[in-house]
C-alpha cells in the first residue's frame, strides 16, 4: 500500500479559494418539517402516543440542502427546480429568500410541493409523513425549465444534479441534458448524487457519489470493506462509464476512483459523529465548490472529507462553513491518504 501525505497548505488554499465560486444544483427541492413535542398520553381511539406540538420548524431539504451548504462555504450557487402552487411551495419560496438562494423555482400547479414531516417527541422520531407526486414534468415546465437552463449553462463550471427520486431527474431530462452540457464551449463538471432506482440515467457523468448501500445496490452485491468497495466501484464504471466515481464510507472515510486505475482512500476527520442526516449533501457541495475554484479531484474530495466531519458533529441537516472547516483542518497534523 502506497501512502500519500497531503499537504495542509494545500487544503487551506482550497479553502479560501471557495468565496463566491458558481455552482448549479439541479433536482428534487423538499420540504423538512419537524413537529416537535412530548408524549405523555396513549391515544383512547388506537394504541397510539398522543403527540403534543410544543413547535415546530421548517428547513430546505434535498436539493436545497445542497445550495444552503455551498452558501454556507461562501459559494455563490444557483438552485434550479420545481415547486407546487400550494403552501409548501411558498414557504419553500420563503424560506429560499431567507437564504439569499439565487434560484429558479419552476411552480407546476399538477405536482405538489414535496414536504416530508417529521414528528419528534423526546429526541426521538415517532413517525415521519410524506407528501409528494414522483412524476417527471409536465411538458410545459419541462420546456420551461431547458428554455432557463440555455440561458445560464455556460456561467457555472460545475453542475450538481441532486436525485431524490421525485420525477424532477428523468431518462428525458437527463437525455437532453447531457446534449446540452457536450454541446457547450467549455463543458461544465457535473456531479450528481444518486438515486438508486435511475442508476442507469447516469452514463458518462463526471463524478458519481453514492454511499456504501446505493454503490452495492447499484452494482448488485454487498458492500461491507475494501474489497468489496473495489468490486462495486469497478461495477459501477463498467455500468455507467462515469470518469470518476466516490464512494463514501461513513466513518471509514471515501474511496475515490479517479477512473478504473486509481483508487485512494481518504480517511474520516470527524472528531465525533452525532448525526450523519445530510452528510452527503455536505460531499458534493464541497467537492463541487472545490473543482469550481480549480482544484484538482483528490484535494476537492479531501476538503469535502472535512466537512462532512464538520456536519456529523452537529445534529440535523447541518452545514459547515469555512471558519469551522478551517478549524478542523488546523486540528490535523497530517493527512495520509492511501492508494489501493
Amino acid at each position: 500500500m502506497v501512502v500519500y501525505n497531503m499537504s495542509l497548505e494545500m487544503i487551506r488554499k482550497a479553502i479560501a479559494g471557495l468565496a463566491g465560486r458558481k455552482v448549479m444544483i439541479i433536482g428534487d427541492l423538499m420540504l423538512d418539517h419537524y413537529m416537535i413535542g412530548v408524549v405523555d398520553r396513549i391515544s383512547p381511539e388506537a394504541p397510539v402516543p398522543v403527540v403534543r406540538v410544543e413547535r415546530e420548524s421548517f428547513l430546505l431539504g434535498g436539493a436545497g440542502n445542497v445550495a444552503r451548504n455551498i452558501a454556507s462555504l461562501g459559494g455563490n450557487p444557483l438552485l434550479v427546480s420545481t415547486i407546487g402552487t400550494d403552501e409548501g411551495g411558498a414557504v419553500l419560496d420563503r424560506l429560499c429568500k431567507e437564504a439569499q438562494l439565487k434560484t429558479r423555482l419552476i411552480r407546476d400547479p399538477a405536482r405538489p410541493t414535496t414536504k416530508k414531516t417529521r414528528i419528534i417527541a423526546h429526541n426521538q422520531q415517532v413517525v415521519r409523513v410524506d407528501q409528494e407526486l414522483s412524476v417527471p414534468l409536465q411538458p410545459e415546465e419541462f420546456t420551461e425549465l431547458f428554455n432557463y437552463l440555455q440561458t445560464v449553462i455556460e456561467d457555472y463550471p460545475v453542475i450538481i444534479l441532486s436525485d431524490y427520486g421525485k420525477g424532477f431527474i428523468s431518462r428525458e431530462f437527463m437525455t437532453r441534458f447531457m446534449e446540452m452540457v457536450d454541446d457547450c464551449r467549455v463543458r461544465p463538471k457535473v456531479l450528481v448524487d444518486p438515486k438508486t432506482v435511475n442508476y442507469d440515467l447516469y452514463k458518462g457523468v463526471d463524478l458519481l457519489t453514492p454511499n456504501t448501500k446505493e454503490a452495492g445496490e447499484g452494482a448488485g452485491l454487498p458492500v461491507s470493506g475494501q474489497d468489496t468497495v473495489v468490486r462495486a466501484g469497478m461495477a459501477l464504471f463498467e455500468r455507467l462509464e462515469c470518469k470518476n466515481l466516490l464512494i463514501t464510507m461513513g466513518g471509514d472515510g471515501m474511496a475515490l476512483f479517479e477512473g478504473k486505475k486509481s483508487i485512494r482512500h481518504i480517511p474520516t476527520f470527524a472528531r465525533k459523529v452525532f448525526d450523519v442526516t445530510g452528510a452527503g449533501d455536505t460531499v458534493i457541495a464541497a467537492v463541487a465548490l472545490s473543482l469550481s475554484a480549480g482544484f484538482d479531484l483528490l484535494t476537492s474530495c479531501t476538503l469535502a472529507n472535512y466537512a462532512a466531519g464538520v456536519v456529523v458533529a452537529q445534529i440535523g441537516a447541518a452545514t459547515a462553513t469555512i471558519e469551522e472547516l478551517a478549524e478542523v483542518v488546523d486540528e490535523q497534523s497530517e493527512v495520509h491518504v492511501s492508494s489501493w
